[in-house]
């Protein structure tokens, strides 16, 4: 059983870890199923949390382990069919390429620079939170997002360049 304070904190965290699912599988069932085998990882292990360690970084390094696990998995299984788009309303297309313009550029980055800018950006996690979630240092967190930022950057102004050679 759970000692009262890390179930009741482990509850604050539960609406974070959902937007980060979100964010690494795209899919809501998907994030769901991320966010409760997390769930129960963390509660069966809650044993070895050192009580002066903080919960949130703990929570989210489980998270990722757990979802780098499953993309192992996925790659095994290699799924044959792909997935056909949903339909977008036409009010939200415009958005709707933006965010995925986005989102696009996030997967052209490598999983190293992405994490951290998913962790800061989307999380609003501190630099130390998110290196300790990652499990790497504050200095190699730091270069890894400035490098992702950089890279991100680039990407997009690419992506708008293109948009503007094909109107001209």
């Amino acid at each position: 059983m759970l000692p009262a304070s890390p179930k009741s904190e482990i509850r604050t965290h539960i609406a974070s870890l959902r937007r980060y699912a979100l964010v690494l599988t795209r899919d809501h069932h998907e994030a769901e199923d991320l966010v409760q085998e997390t769930l129960v990882k963390a509660i069966a292990k809650v044993d070895s949390l050192h009580p002066s360690s903080d919960l949130r970084p703990w929570l989210f390094r489980i998270m990722h382990n757990t979802h780098v696990s499953g993309l192992r998995r996925a790659q095994v299984r290699k799924a044959a069919e792909p997935d056909l788009p949903e339909p977008i309303a036409p009010e939200r297309q415009h958005r709707h390429v933006e965010l995925q313009q986005v989102l696009d550029a996030l997967d052209r980055l490598p999983e190293a620079q992405r994490r951290p800018i998913v962790l800061v950006a989307l999380e609003d996690m501190s630099y130390a939170e998110a290196a300790r979630s990652l499990d790497v240092p504050l200095g190699t967190f730091m270069s890894r997002l400035g490098r992702g930022r950089q890279a991100l950057r680039r990407i997009l102004g690419e992506v708008n360049r293109s948009k503007i050679s094909l109107i001209s």
